[in-house]
């Protein structure tokens, strides 16, 4: 069984976690001044690359916090796991930056 490492709680079975999808989402300051399509893009349009990802996950059956992860969508390794507000390790922060260069 896959096991994912929360935070706080430490390396647990993957069937305590949910999915929150892409990580890194951050919601407009103006959405009431976007039309219809741009509110779409962001509620809807999210990136789906094959290699790593930067997602949301909940650890639902276990202290129930949010966290940030870095995984890859072929194997379905983690590479990194961090508290949401902190800053991402350093296995994690080089293709952060290298996304925002984008």
């Amino acid at each position: 069984m896959l096991q994912i490492n929360c935070p706080w709680c430490g390396t647990r079975a993957e069937i305590e976690f949910t999915c929150g999808g892409e990580g890194g989402i951050v919601r407009p300051l103006d959405s009431e001044a976007m039309d219809d399509r741009q509110w779409g893009d962001y509620v809807f349009m999210r990136e789906n690359p094959k290699g790593l990802h930067h997602e949301q996950w909940r650890h639902a059956s276990g202290c129930g916090r949010w966290f940030n992860a870095l995984r890859h969508t072929v194997n379905y390794r983690f590479e990194a796991t961090w508290k949401i507000g902190e800053p991402a390790p350093a296995e994690a922060a080089a293709y952060l930056n290298q996304g925002a260069a984008r």
